[in-house]
C-alpha cells in the first residue's frame, strides 16, 4: 500500500512540474548582456524578455552617447522591428519602451549610439520566451 501511495504522490509531483513549466508558471529570467565596439561599450538589460511591450535599458559604460535607439531582428523568420528611441534617465542610462519582439525565439537586438565620438551600432543576441 505504501508503494502505491508513493507512486501516486510521485506522479502528482511530476504532473505539477509539467503544468508549471509548460503553462509558463515561471517568468523568464532578466537578460543582462554587455557588448563593446570601437567607440562605445554598453550593457543591455531586459527585465521581462517576452513578446509584446518591453522596456530595454541601455547603460553606456564607455563613450559619451548623446542618443541611443534599439531595434530587433529575427532573421530566420524574416521579422524586424522599427527603431525605438531611448530616453536618457540619467547620464549614461537610457530606456526604450515599446513593441520590440513579436514572438518567442532568438532575436538580435541592435543598439545605435551617437555622440561626440560618432555613431556606432552594437548588437546582442537575446532569447525571448513566453
Amino acid at each position: 500500500m505504501r508503494v502505491k501511495a508513493a507512486l501516486v504522490a510521485g506522479a502528482l509531483v511530476v504532473a505539477g512540474a509539467v503544468v508549471f513549466v509548460v503553462g509558463g508558471g515561471a517568468s523568464a529570467d532578466p537578460i543582462n548582456l554587455t557588448t563593446t565596439g570601437a567607440r562605445y561599450a554598453a550593457t543591455v538589460v531586459i527585465e521581462d524578455p517576452a513578446p509584446g511591450r518591453v522596456a530595454v535599458e541601455v547603460m553606456v559604460s564607455e563613450g559619451d552617447a548623446d542618443s541611443v535607439a534599439v531595434s530587433a531582428v529575427m532573421a530566420d523568420m524574416g521579422h524586424s522591428t522599427p527603431e525605438l528611441a531611448a530616453t536618457e534617465r540619467e547620464p549614461g542610462r537610457f530606456v526604450a519602451e515599446g513593441e520590440l519582439f513579436s514572438m518567442s525565439g532568438v532575436w538580435e537586438v541592435s543598439i545605435r549610439l551617437d555622440g561626440p565620438a560618432g555613431e556606432e551600432q552594437l548588437a546582442v543576441k537575446a532569447l525571448i520566451t513566453d
